[in-house]
C-alpha cells in the first residue's frame, strides 16, 4: 500500500425512504431483535476488517451547514463514517459489500472515496 491507500466510507440512510418505512413498521420487539442481530453482524464485520480499519468512525449527529450566509441547521442522508486502508478503490468498496448497514439495518448504501493527499504538502 502507498500513501494513497486510505478511503473514507460514508454510510447513507434516508429518514423517509421505503427501507426506513419497513423498519418503522416493525414492532418494538422485532426492531430490538433486528438491532441485536445487526450489531453482532457489524461487530463481525469490524473483526473481519480490523487490519484495514484506520478509524472506526461512528454515527453522525445533526448537521450544521456553514457558508457565507452564516450557520444553518440542515438535513442530509449521512449516517456513519469509517476510514479504511485498501490496495485499491475497488478493494475498499468491496469491503462494504453485504454490510449490516443495509442487510440488517434500514441504511441505503455506503459510498467509498479515496482520501487524497493535500496538494503541495
Amino acid at each position: 500500500m502507498n500513501s494513497n491507500d486510505t478511503y473514507l466510507a460514508v454510510f447513507l440512510g434516508s429518514g423517509d425512504g421505503p427501507r426506513r418505512a419497513t423498519w418503522n413498521a416493525l414492532s418494538d420487539d422485532q426492531r430490538r431483535a433486528r438491532e441485536q442481530e445487526g450489531m453482532a453482524a457489524w461487530g463481525a464485520w469490524v473483526e473481519t476488517h480490523r487490519d484495514s480499519i484506520v478509524d472506526i468512525g461512528g454515527p453522525l449527529g445533526r448537521t450544521k451547514r456553514v457558508s457565507g450566509d452564516g450557520v444553518a441547521d440542515v438535513s442530509n442522508n449521512l449516517a456513519v463514517y469509517v476510514v479504511v486502508r485498501a490496495a485499491s478503490h475497488d478493494a475498499a468498496a468491496r469491503m462494504f459489500e453485504d454490510h449490516p448497514h443495509f442487510t440488517h439495518f434500514p441504511g441505503d448504501a455506503v459510498e467509498v472515496m479515496p482520501i487524497l493527499p493535500i496538494p503541495g504538502a
